[in-house]
């Protein structure tokens, strides 16, 4: 298994679970209150260890209570946490509210992730033996292109996913070796209003025609779009399962298919076992606890193979 290297956030998710979101101006009762490890970039780097990857994250957290809690988490999944630093300040927080679908609303507050430079991803230690480097957008801007340019002169694979969305500068496409985004972030990097596989496919070649070398587009129910620059296109469907809790389910797709490509899979059982494992993620309630194993998603895809009821 070749190693991964997640650059990017790390965050306390602060979980509450409601029958529906409230109104503006509203009050209204939780069902409880959670504080979950999460963060896009330590989700990632979770979902990758858990799918069986060697994986090192490279971020920061404060120097509040939280901050030990975070680190610990991370290496208790298996993840490589010893370039994780410690900046002043409080670490990461995303507080998120739950309805009774499995559907949630997040605001986030940035803390010690926004404190990430440059300088600081630049001299990790992390670096040495990387396949692949995979980033998000919950760390500076500038910080994630200087890790994305560095990766690219160094050789080392480039996976983006440009959440919370943002556009993209035309200078970034060719640095990307996959470029990974949901219907919104699609919506948001290439312009083009993503709805199904169709629609995705457009919003791909967009992408593509700016320098990428491949995207793959997640649909949610609806599984998932890839396209490449050497002409595959595949559209993987999804498994029918019952969502508790979709907070992690990006995340996790993108750490499985990561580790997937790490460990030598063709492309289209790469994106079945990505595939696989946010279907599981979303059948348990949190972030980081509900990253499935390497184990438990080859036994998902052993029982529909043969034609089991799943979940």
């Amino acid at each position: 298994m070749r190693k991964l290297l997640v650059v990017g956030s790390i965050n306390m998710d602060v979980v509450s679970n409601v029958k529906q979101f409230p109104l503006p101006g509203e009050t209204i009762h939780s069902g409880g209150t959670a504080f979950v490890p999460g963060g896009k970039g330590a989700n990632q780097a979770v979902a990758a260890a858990r799918a069986g990857a060697d994986c090192a994250m490279v971020g920061a957290v404060g120097l509040d209570p939280f901050g030990d809690t975070l680190v610990a988490s991370l290496a208790e999944r298996g993840v490589d946490a010893g370039a994780v630093l410690r900046k002043e300040g409080t670490s990461g927080i995303a507080l998120i509210t739950v309805n009774e679908e499995g559907e949630n609303n997040i605001i986030l507050s940035e803390g010690a992730n926004g404190k990430v430079t440059a300088a600081d991803v630049a001299s990790s230690a992390a670096w040495d033996g990387v396949y692949a480097v995979l980033l998000q957008n919950e760390i500076p801007w500038e910080t994630t292109l200087s890790a994305m340019r560095g990766a690219k002169d160094a050789g080392v694979r480039v996976f983006l996913n440009p959440a919370p969305a943002r556009s993209l500068p035309d200078e970034t496409f060719p640095l990307l070796d996959t470029l990974i985004v949901n219907e919104t972030e699609a919506a948001v990097v290439t312009g083009v209003k993503v709805d199904g596989v169709a629609s995705a496919a457009v919003a791909a070649e967009w992408a593509l025609a700016k320098g990428a070398s491949s995207v793959i587009v997640t649909l949610g129910e609806q599984g998932c779009f890839y396209a490449d620059a050497q002409g595959a296109r595949l559209a993987v469907p999804a498994f029918r399962v019952k969502p508790v809790d979709t907070t992690a389910a990006g995340d996790t797709f993108i750490g499985a298919y990561a580790a997937a490509s790490a460990d030598g899979l063709g492309t289209e059982d790469a994106l079945r076992f990505a595939v696989a494992a946010s279907a599981l993620a979303v059948t348990r309630p949190g972030a980081q606890s509900s990253i499935p194993d390497k184990a438990e998603i080859e036994a998902f895809l052993t029982r529909e193979t043969s034609g089991d009821v799943l979940i």
